[in-house]
């Protein structure tokens, strides 16, 4: 493993390899898929717009437009959420944090306490909805120099954010 920026990368294996990782909570699927709804419905409301202008009259038949989009938004509500959730998860050791994320392109990221510069927790309308949050840990460099884990219950990334922190404190006494 190389240390850039106060962040070491490692290899992850496939997708259900990662043993001793915490998965994020569940509700995190539904959070994704309540994204993924709304980033659609632009383009659902664009498709049925051309299909009740009809600008190639009888030509073409209904259900051109708004078929691939139903069809593309539905494969996207029902397998990204789940691909997402199941590629992600966590483990909070004695004195680092190991974040294991992505579909195509997997990352480990471990992040040792020593050099957090400060944590946040946050919390958009549809986490708080759910009962969720985001936890991001900045250390020294521009370069990933954060690290964000979302999908934590409240409790549990504030929780992680104060151990985090004795353990910041510790360090630098």
């Amino acid at each position: 493993m190389s240390d850039v920026e106060g962040i070491e990368r490692a290899k992850v294996p496939e997708a259900g390899g990662d043993e001793g990782l915490t998965p994020v909570h569940p509700n995190y699927r539904t959070v994704l898929r309540i994204t993924i709804a709304l980033t659609a419905l632009p383009f659902l409301v664009g498709a049925s717009v051309l299909e009740l202008v009809r600008p190639f009259d009888d030509a073409v038949p209904g259900g051109i437009f708004v078929g691939p989009v139903l069809l593309l938004a539905g494969f996207f509500l029902w397998r990204w959420p789940r691909r997402r959730y199941q590629a992600r998860g966590y483990d909070l050791g004695r004195d680092r944090l190991r974040v294991a994320r992505g579909v195509w392109w997997r990352s480990d990221t471990i992040v040792p306490f020593g050099r957090v510069q400060h944590i946040d927790v946050d919390r958009g309308p549809l986490e708080r909805a759910f009962g969720l949050s985001t936890i991001v840990l900045h250390t020294a460099g521009n370069h990933n120099a954060s690290v964000s884990l979302p999908g934590l219950l409240d409790e549990d990334a504030l929780a992680m954010r104060e151990e985090i922190r004795a353990h910041i404190k510790r360090d630098t006494l």
